[in-house]
């Protein structure tokens, strides 16, 4: 796993005007390139009365698979100023549709590929820009006389809590970044005086607005 990369929360739209052209940026997250062809397809069904459903997406922790689509558009006007917004914001694991209506205007190529850029762009930035940090999942199992202690002791470091689970015995899940587990652990073994029981879980991304630290 990676220690972070930037993505976007959620699908998300946003509509632009352009010398009477319509260009609708949809933006989406996805995990996988099938899951990026759907996406496409599922925009291209419900746009099916568009003049051009523009297309790209970057899937990969290393950015392996890259694709883009023109759709019509004269070659290297749309699908490759998508394409060029997601790496230069730096986006992993984002499907991009922009869709045009054509207003009856010619915009020239200059013109066709910042009309694609800006609608890439709006797209973004209704699908929110987020991070995803790899955190590792600690529990911290121990008697109810500990809970109020070790609760306060993590709020005040800001550690990053889950759930809290009530049975016999209090589990407190944590999520320290994951290049610090091991550190946690052995702090909260040592604040609990070896009483307490920790179990290291697995690694999950979290999603952040912004970069912790």
């Amino acid at each position: 796993m990676l220690a972070n990369f930037k993505t976007i929360q959620s699908y998300g739209s946003s509509e632009i005007i352009i010398k009477k052209s319509r260009f609708i940026g949809h933006a989406k997250p996805v995990e996988s390139e099938e899951e990026a062809a759907q996406f496409i397809e599922a925009i291209k069904k419900e746009h099916k009365t568009a003049t051009h459903n523009c297309s790209a997406y970057v899937v990969g922790d290393r950015d392996q698979i890259q694709k883009q689509s023109d759709d019509g558009e004269p070659s290297g006007t749309a699908g490759k100023p998508i394409l060029e917004v997601i790496k230069h914001q730096g986006l992993k694991n984002i499907a991009i549709v922009v869709t045009r209506y054509y207003g009856g205007i010619m915009l020239g190529a200059g013109g066709l590929i910042r009309a694609y850029t800006d609608g890439a762009v709006v797209g973004i930035e209704a699908a929110q820009p987020v991070y995803k940090v790899n955190h590792q999942r600690v529990m911290i199992e121990v008697d109810y006389t500990w809970y109020g202690k070790i609760e306060n002791e993590l709020r005040n470091q800001g550690m990053l809590l889950g759930d809290i689970d009530f049975t016999d015995k209090v589990t407190v899940n944590c999520f320290p970044l994951a290049g610090a587990a091991d550190a946690f652990i052995n702090w909260a073994t040592d604040f609990t005086q070896g009483q307490g029981m920790i179990i290291a879980g697995e690694n999950e991304y979290v999603v952040h607005k912004n970069l912790p630290g």
